[in-house]
């Protein structure tokens, strides 16, 4: 008998948002001075013929999803279209069921012909855009659809992640790794979330490859809006205790050097721990290696600080099967771009990375499975930022109070485009800005994702497409 609690997309509508950072975003051989958000709002109908909208939003962040020699502006209008083809593919996908069941036979029967089709109409010589761009893409509808779906039952979207909403258990979705004594029969997502998720979480600010130490780097271009630049500022103006070091991962003395100045920087503002961020650049487990070893024989109490180690290797693990054993003898080691999924969390398991950074930006669906795959296998989690701004921070913020993640979340949308989320800061202050060194979720209520969207003035562009 068909649930009467189930759901499908009728329509949606796309809106693209530009963004312009204050100050550049240095990651990997990258930098980024502008953003185009998509959000989207999607119309689901009930069995019982109710229909609800629910929205999304994410940012399609191209250096980070793509990484490439291709011009920026290729790539950015390649994601625009690709979201524009999702909009009609949501419209049209007959699918009825709970947000987890539909999201991901969506990425399952889908998302990968879509993409497939829109590779080939780039051509034969074009350079394929890659899979983590499609997820991106799609995280925005994927995001709106569980958001719909608790507006249509009058429920917060994390109480819904169990029976009588939910149609199937995990053992749906998941398969455990061979070597392990797990199984996931007779459990729901509810069963992996934290049973009392906190109010106020630590926040986690990025130290950008190009963002000013101390005064004698300060060129005269820097912003004079009000909002700090020198890192000592924004450690004493938010109170910060956890900095996020971004790295090169291509020269190792410039590394090593980064992290001591941040590190002392840190100690002289009595914050306590730092992370290492090599954004995919590095190619052998020794260039990481020999960085935490020269800290630990030089920098013994910088190296004690490094709550753990994100990403160094290529996002590809399949074409890239780095042993990474060595680096998580180190310290924690954090699949970030690698963790498209559960069954590439599963391989980098084997390959020896010992926890999992999840992103609302690889859809909802995608960051609930992956979160319960990776508990189940005693991974440590993290939840980590695509300086999420305007309505994506809300998802992105709840799923690490719910995650149970190693220190809080990253969240850094008020360093590089603050002006961005002022609409919504007006509703919940103590999402947008960072007191004590902590984001506050006080202010999130009510169903779905608990946005008090009717509160937030903002005009949309015309839709997309």
């Amino acid at each position: 008998m068909p649930n009467q609690l189930d759901l499908h997309p009728i329509s949606t509508a796309l809106y693209f948002l530009p963004v312009e950072t204050r100050v550049p975003l240095k990651f990997g051989p990258e930098t980024m001075t502008t953003v185009t958000c998509a959000r989207v709002c999607m119309t689901v109908q009930g069995a019982d013929g109710r229909t609800a909208q629910g929205w999304g939003e994410t940012p399609l962040n191209v250096q980070w999803v793509w990484p490439s020699a291709l011009k920026y502006a290729e790539r950015h209008e390649t994601l625009k279209e690709f979201c524009i083809m999702l909009a009609r593919a949501w419209r049209e996908f007959d699918h009825s069921g709970h947000p987890l069941e539909v999201g991901h036979a969506f990425q399952e029967l889908v998302l990968p012909a879509q993409l497939a089709n829109l590779n080939r109409q780039r051509g034969p010589q074009a350079e394929p855009m890659p899979w983590l761009a499609a997820l991106v893409c799609c995280a925005p509808f994927d995001v709106a659809l569980h958001d719909a779906y608790g507006m249509l039952h009058g429920a917060p979207v994390y109480q819904t992640y169990a029976p009588p909403y939910m149609n199937r258990d995990l053992a749906a979705y998941l398969a455990p790794a061979t070597d392990a004594d797990v199984s996931f029969a007779g459990l729901y997502p509810r069963d992996f979330l934290v049973s009392s998720a906190p109010q106020q979480l630590p926040a986690w600010h990025l130290v950008g490859g190009l963002d000013p130490l101390s005064a004698d780097e300060l060129t005269g271009a820097e912003p004079d809006d009000g909002y700090p630049v020198l890192l000592s500022d924004w450690i004493e103006r938010d109170g910060l205790n956890c900095l996020k070091v971004k790295l090169r991962g291509n020269d190792a003395e410039w590394d090593y050097q980064r992290l001591v100045a941040v590190g002392q920087i840190a100690i002289a503002h009595n914050v306590d721990w730092l992370t290492s961020d090599f954004n995919c650049t590095v190619t052998e487990p020794a260039y990481v290696n020999q960085i935490l070893d020269r800290l630990v024989a030089e920098q013994p109490r910088i190296y004690g600080m490094i709550l753990y180690v994100e990403q160094p290797f290529p996002y590809d693990l399949e074409a890239h099967r780095i042993d990474a054993h060595s680096v998580s003898a180190r310290k924690p080691l954090f699949m970030d771009e690698s963790a498209h999924d559960w069954k590439m969390i599963r391989l980098g398991r084997e390959l020896g990375w010992s926890g999992v950074a999840l992103k609302t930006c690889k859809t909802q669906t995608g960051a609930v499975l992956s979160l319960c795959w990776a508990k189940a296998h005693g991974m440590t989690l993290m939840v980590q930022d695509l300086t999420n701004p305007m309505l994506a921070q809300i998802p992105h913020v709840l799923l690490a109070a719910h995650a149970g993640t190693i220190m809080g979340v990253e969240t850094n949308a008020m360093q590089f485009y603050p002006e961005a989320s002022l609409a919504e800061a007006r509703i919940h202050p103590g999402l947008y800005g960072r007191r004590q060194g902590m984001v506050d979720v006080t202010s999130i209520n009510g169903p779905g994702f608990g946005y008090r969207l009717a509160e937030i003035e903002r005009t949309l562009p015309p839709p997309a497409g």
